[in-house]
């Protein structure tokens, strides 16, 4: 049997930044079917279009904007198009990443460097200070930091210390935001989407995660999405600063 889905964010404005697949996507998805007005970007306009017709086919009132995040007039685009569309803005997810290299640490070249923390943490920020004036009493912002954060190692280390960032990001912000603003994450283990193809995609790399698990499985965007939208919601009205680690049980901290 499906799992009814409430329908805690009748009224609310949303903006998910890189919501046009996987985890964005399975985000926005279900802030449309708990009633949310969503706005969809990524860098692409043919996704951009795609996703709206989707959403639009389930009955979400979706409407799609292209946004490269680090892109300064993207980010104020995004911002100005959805409040001149519906007036305010209630909830945004920070959920655009990249990981342009496997490298280890100390032979990470500069540039990857500067991307990373560009895409990760800085535009995330950036984006904040265009999208503040406009947050209604009441708002909340999401980070999607991951489980990497806590212990960033492996071809994930460079990768997972911008995720570690996030976990101060979620803190700090909070503090400045409050008391009209939640601010919260979700920490993601590791599921199958094209971003995490290179892990997910190998049988046994994948087989070895899931052992990791407490739960013998790898996560779904429904199950991230679930995460958010709680966040998102008045059921979490007195959480804030939290990093809420959706992710089978795999070790994050005591």
């Amino acid at each position: 049997m499906e799992k009814k889905i409430p329908r805690r964010l009748e009224g609310k404005v949303a903006i998910v930044t890189a919501s046009t697949q996987g985890i964005g996507f399975g985000i926005i998805e279900r802030f449309g079917l708990e009633g949310a007005s969503v706005v969809v970007s990524s860098r692409k306009q043919a996704n951009v279009e795609e996703a709206v017709e989707k959403l639009k086919s389930k009955g979400i009132d979706a409407y799609g904007i292209v946004c490269h995040v680090s892109n300064a007039q993207h980010r104020r685009n995004l911002v100005q198009k959805t409040v001149q569309k519906y007036g305010k803005i209630d909830i945004v997810v920070c959920n655009a990443a990249a990981n342009p290299s496997t490298d280890p640490i100390l032979s990470s070249e500069e540039a990857v460097l500067d991307k990373l923390w560009e895409i990760n943490v800085k535009a995330s920020i950036l984006l904040l200070q265009d999208v503040a004036p406009h947050l209604e009493k009441g708002s909340s912002v999401i980070f999607i930091t991951s489980i990497a954060g806590f212990s960033p190692q492996g071809a994930m280390a460079m990768y997972g210390v911008t995720k570690t960032a996030l976990l101060g990001l979620t803190k700090a912000l909070a503090a400045e935001m409050g008391p009209d603003t939640r601010v919260n994450a979700v920490a993601p283990g590791f599921v199958p989407t094209h971003f995490a193809s290179f892990i997910t995609g190998n049988s046994q790399v994948r087989e070895g995660i899931e052992e990791k698990t407490l739960l013998n499985r790898l996560g779904t965007t429904g199950d991230m999405a679930a995460a958010a939208a709680f966040l998102a919601s008045d059921d979490s009205s007195y959480i804030t600063g939290e990093t809420l680690v959706v992710a089978g049980g795999m070790p994050s901290r005591l």
